[in-house]
């Protein structure tokens, strides 16, 4: 039995689809830019690792026998499909074609990836993106998955894992924010005083959350839970527009809430510096994609752009 899917060559195969063209052998081995004896040896070569005689040559004029009409019926199909591969390969070498899939913690969903994905569509407009939006855990998880390429997100909680290795992008400042006309805006305050009114968050690292739980004045074995726990930040946002609640976030995240009026930065006078440690994290034994790549990069550029801190 010969071993058809090692000696299929598509070379030889475009020779064989010229010829059921041309009907004739010189003209076939013109169009090639090949000479007569070596086209015709290309055909015989073809014949003899299938296994099937696949032209008539008796009479004036070639035509394929009906095995070779079988065989050039399928290589018109596998010879287009050779064509566009190699038509994606080149789009996608520049950036143009394919699918890219990534991940993105809360702050920088809404601080760095409103800028990264206009610069991706506008760049790159062939280029599939899907963005997934979730706390470091499940993208951690959704990363070992190889569900997606990479994602950003505080990487404080990260555990020390060899399969993964990460990327400082820098540090992102945080605060309370409330509602301008709040009872706490424009005056000085403790945590104690800020978690009375309800304290909004997303999903904290651990060493935020120890520290809270010592500054909320809490009563002895009481639980530091905070009144409201989401990862969008959209959300949390509205929340502190509309109600008292108290709002923990990166200045990054409420820069233009602040500058409109609509959001005030409260003046904590016990809360330590707080940020979130952004980071690119990825599978430390995989090359990233070409289109992996330039998101990074532009990912990176905004972070500097973006991760300064708000004039207190």
């Amino acid at each position: 039995m010969h071993s058809i899917g090692r000696v299929i060559d598509l070379r030889r195969l475009h020779h064989l689809l010229v010829l059921a063209e041309e009907c004739h052998f010189a003209r076939a081995a013109e169009r090639v830019h090949l000479s007569q004896p070596a086209f015709s040896r290309s055909i015989q070569t073809l014949e003899s690792q299938l296994g099937m005689k696949l032209f008539d040559r008796e009479t004036g004029e070639v035509k394929p026998t009906p095995a070779g009409e079988f065989i050039v019926e399928r290589a018109r199909r596998l010879m287009f499909d050779a064509r566009s591969l190699e038509r994606d390969l080149l789009l996608y070498r520049e950036n143009q074609l394919g699918d890219i899939a990534f991940g993105a913690g809360p702050f920088p969903a809404a601080t760095i990836m409103p800028r990264v994905m206009p610069h991706l569509r506008t760049q790159y407009p062939g280029v599939r993106v899907r963005l997934e939006v979730s706390n470091w855990k499940l993208l951690y998880d959704r990363l070992l998955a190889e569900d997606i390429e990479f994602f950003v997100a505080d990487t404080r909680d990260l555990p020390d894992d060899p399969n993964v290795r990460v990327e400082t992008i820098g540090r992102q400042a945080g605060h309370f924010f409330v509602r301008a006309g709040h009872p706490l805006a424009g005056v000085t305050c403790t945590v104690a005083d800020a978690w009375k009114y309800g304290l909004a968050v997303t999903k904290l690292p651990a060493a935020v959350g120890s520290l809270l739980h010592g500054l909320a004045g809490l009563e002895p074995g009481e639980e530091a839970v905070p009144a409201f726990e989401c990862d969008d930040l959209h959300l949390l946002r509205s929340l502190a527009v509309s109600t008292d609640t108290v709002i923990g976030t990166s200045d990054a995240a409420c820069r233009a809430d602040v500058e409109a009026g609509a959001l005030v930065c409260l003046q904590v006078t016990d809360l330590p510096a707080v940020y979130s440690e952004m980071g690119v994290v990825m599978l430390a034994h995989r090359t990233p994609s070409p289109m992996a790549q330039l998101a990074i990069a532009c990912v990176r550029d905004v972070a500097a752009q973006v991760n300064e801190p708000l004039a207190t």
